[in-house]
């Protein structure tokens, strides 16, 4: 880039400058690392449930994308996960418990995969906090990291998704949230309440949600099955078909 300002004289302190061939590189690496984010914010914006995993031409399936497929963190004691840590299918869903479309999905859509392929080693379904509704989805998404850290989330989690709720009245307050906890089986509440109120809830809860902004999610519940993305609480049949897609395209099928 051309200057008005004449070059100042070299000095001993002065930044090494890059050479023309590491620019290139330099460039090229970040318009590489821009397209590839592009992708996956426009998959996630303009994903309307369609499943298919082969290319236009249906003749050969689409190259899988080892970056989303990393993004599975496949700990087998993550007490906010179900299924085997080695399935070969990963369902990442970042949800919002004052959401009413991650609700619906919660209530009529997971029992059916659980049932179809979680209990057949199939899926794993790995849960990301994702709170985008205020004060009450963020002491929603601590205290169920906090039920988790008495191997209690996903009791907490059918405790929250019991019913439908209304946003920020008072549904989510601590008072509830306590009861909520009770309900789901955490023995000790008062290391509950420590637990969500913690420097380390915060953290588990913001890792999740950066992760999901990286990926472009904007709204609830947003999934990625193994590196397909699905927005929203779309039907059963869909689900059935990324997944069942998925666990074929991991046999090389």
């Amino acid at each position: 880039m051309s200057s008005s300002r004449p070059p100042s004289a070299p000095t001993s302190s002065a930044p090494a400058r890059r050479s023309p061939r590491s620019r290139r590189r330099l460039i090229a690496a970040i318009a590489a690392l821009t397209v590839a984010v592009a992708a996956v914010v426009l998959a996630f914006t303009l994903d309307g449930g369609s499943s298919s995993s082969r290319t236009a031409g249906g003749d050969a399936p689409a190259p899988r994308d080892s970056a989303l497929l990393a993004l599975a963190r496949r700990d087998a004691d993550d007490p906010l996960a179900l299924g085997r840590a080695d399935a070969p299918v990963v369902m990442i869903e970042y949800a919002d418990f004052q959401c009413p479309f991650c609700g619906l999905f919660a209530r009529e859509t997971q029992p059916e995969l659980i049932r179809r392929y979680v209990d057949k080693g199939i899926l794993r379904i790995e849960w990301r906090n994702f709170p985008v509704f205020g004060q009450e989805s963020e002491q929603a998404a601590r205290a169920a990291w906090a039920a988790g850290r008495q191997k209690r989330f996903w009791q907490f989690h059918e405790q929250g998704y019991g019913k439908p709720r209304e946003r920020n009245r008072g549904e989510f307050a601590q008072d509830k949230l306590v009861a909520m906890a009770r309900a789901a089986g955490v023995g000790d509440l008062d290391r509950f309440l420590e637990d969500m109120r913690s420097d380390q809830a915060g953290a588990a809860v913001q890792r999740d949600r950066e992760e999901g902004y990286r990926l472009g999610v904007v709204s609830t519940p947003a999934f990625l099955i193994n590196d397909k993305p699905i927005l929203g609480a779309q039907s059963a049949a869909t689900f059935r078909q990324a997944i069942e897609d998925a666990a074929k395209a991991a046999r090389g099928e």
